[in-house]
């Protein structure tokens, strides 16, 4: 079975000299492992120990985990993933674009091949049902007609615009009230976690990031289960035809040759903030409850890597990603004098004010931060008031480097030890290209591999905070041996001879040396922001 069998841990707290080490152990079988947190960077060695407490958490061996450079990597690991699915598909994203035929050919000889493959789909309602031939909805219909009984395409829809709101914005807007933002690409028991969705540009010229995992049981259950409970709130989409025959609640809807159905003929769609944020808080503290790490006596130094999923809905009350931030950082300032490096990136660059607030305040962190130029901008080009979002990011960039000025944390090079401190911002530009990558990779200093890195969908805004709902990852890594700086060795992310966790470090390391190979000086200070577009970022405020 793919399901992981249940476990218990046990609860118990040794006296205070036991206090540096996590253990998880299971009671019943399945697995007994421990991870002491001295194999930890003393940087994060707290950090660690506290977050074991609060977020569920998995470990991987390092040697099954890949980075991934470059989209046409993300297609051709998914297909073969799909391709060699046995028992399930699981999907979660913004949307599927019109132009899939690899991905929708894909899918098709996998549920014909396999008579017992099911395929879960999660989706966001609003993105996925634009009019036209070419949705979502309309692209995944004849699929649903062919396996009626074995795929399942749930389509999240935001309970934020509702009323009379949600009658008079145009569907081309309606996604500014909150998306269902989780990127989850998983067969069996490997898993693909990214920021990219679906679409013909996030496989050839939209840069993100990707990381896969084989052979992890536990995790690709727990990623599974976290769709499941979605599609408990989530519309279905139906062929019209069977879904005027299904009983429903009064707030299914037909459309274009397909129907929305709302599962529970109790609930409203539009109320169920609370429903939701007590499914998804009682979904944690199972899982927390299940993988749990008690601080036990010291043991000897374990190599594997651990994962904490960290759920972020600001609309439903939960705020996973920002309690851990703010864990983190408390942990890293009282590190001084030590001096960690944070790289960040994010395609939307409007930090959120909270992250700001603790970085500018953190002043032995040294943060280097990639945005999106313009011209990288997903809306670059757009017509209409789309066409105006590139540059309110710039004006958010503008304020940003404004409050980096006004901290006196501009970056600055040291002539100590010749390195830079402080706060820099660069702009990612590759003609021909679009940025999406997001995340944040830790560094004990300017001269080691990274320790500890965020990925997922989070773009670490206010409209991730408070709108979208967010399925983001922490991965913290053992020191192991740390080699030199990495070279830049193209977006295969290169080999290393060391052991796997210094591997990983360093193929980490590469992945950031490759986006910033890309980044150039931030050229925002000199860019013009038109008063219609101060207007506009006025008056969307937090959805940008």
């Amino acid at each position: 079975m793919l399901a992981a069998r249940g476990c218990r841990f046990s609860q118990q707290f040794l006296s205070k000299t036991t206090r540096n080490t996590c253990v998880l152990r299971c009671i019943q079988g399945y697995y007994s492992r421990s991870l002491s947190t001295t194999s930890y960077d003393p940087v994060i060695r707290e950090f660690a120990r506290e977050l074991c407490k609060k977020q569920p958490s998995f470990v991987v061996n390092p040697r099954n985990i890949a980075v991934l450079g470059e989209p046409k990597q993300f297609l051709d690991k998914l297909l073969g993933m799909i391709g060699r699915a046995k028992e399930r598909i699981f999907i979660s994203s913004l949307y599927i674009g019109s132009k899939e035929t690899k991905l929708m050919s894909a899918l098709q000889d996998a549920l014909r091949r396999e008579p017992q493959l099911q395929v879960f789909l999660q989706l966001d309602l609003n993105r996925s049902t634009r009019p036209g031939e070419s949705s979502t909805a309309r692209i995944l219909l004849p699929l649903i007609r062919e396996f009626p009984e074995r795929i399942h395409v749930s389509l999240f829809r935001s309970p934020h615009l509702k009323g009379i709101m949600a009658k008079l914005v145009p569907p081309r807007f309606n996604e500014g009230w909150g998306t269902w933002h989780a990127k989850v690409y998983g067969v069996d028991n490997e898993v693909m976690i990214s920021g990219a969705n679906l679409n013909n540009s996030y496989f050839t010229n939209r840069q993100d990031r990707y990381l896969h995992f084989q052979d992890q049981p536990t995790f690709a259950q727990y990623c599974f289960d976290f769709l499941k409970l979605a599609s408990t709130f989530s519309f279905r989409l139906l062929p019209s035809q069977e879904g005027s025959q299904t009983q429903s609640s009064k707030h299914t809807y037909h459309k274009e040759g397909y129907t929305v159905s709302w599962p529970d003929p109790v609930s409203h769609p539009h109320q169920i903030q609370a429903q939701v944020r007590n499914a998804l808080s009682a979904f944690q503290e199972t899982h927390l409850a299940r993988t749990n790490t008690q601080v036990l006596q010291t043991s000897e130094e374990n190599q594997s890597v651990v994962i904490y999923p960290i759920i972020q809905a600001g609309q439903f009350g939960i705020h996973e990603e920002e309690t851990v931030f703010e864990l983190l950082f408390k942990h890293l300032r009282s590190m001084a004098p030590k001096r960690p490096l944070l790289d960040l990136t994010s395609g939307y660059f409007s930090l959120y004010k909270p992250y700001q607030t603790l970085i500018l305040s953190t002043s032995n962190v040294d943060c280097r931060i990639i945005a999106a130029s313009p011209q990288a901008n997903g809306f670059y080009g757009s017509a209409g008031i789309s066409g105006l979002i590139p540059e309110g990011y710039t004006l958010y960039e503008q304020r940003f480097m404004k409050a980096v000025q006004s901290a006196k944390r501009l970056w600055t090079e040291s002539p100590a030890d010749g390195q830079g401190h402080g706060v820099s911002l660069v702009e990612w530009a590759k003609p021909g290209w679009t940025y999406h990558a997001k995340g944040i990779w830790l560094s004990p200093d300017a001269s080691s591999h990274p320790i500890l890195t965020l990925f997922g969908s989070t773009n670490l805004n206010a409209r991730s905070a408070h709108l979208d709902t967010e399925l983001s990852f922490l991965m913290i890594i053992p020191s192991g041996s740390t080699p030199p700086p990495p070279s830049t060795s193209g977006p295969d992310m290169g080999e290393s001879p060391d052991s796997p966790v210094s591997e990983l470090r360093a193929r980490l390391a590469q992945e950031i040396s490759h986006i910033r190979e890309s980044a150039v000086p931030w050229q925002g200070a000199q860019r013009k922001v038109r008063s219609i577009t101060r207007l506009l970022v006025r008056i969307l405020k937090g959805m940008l």
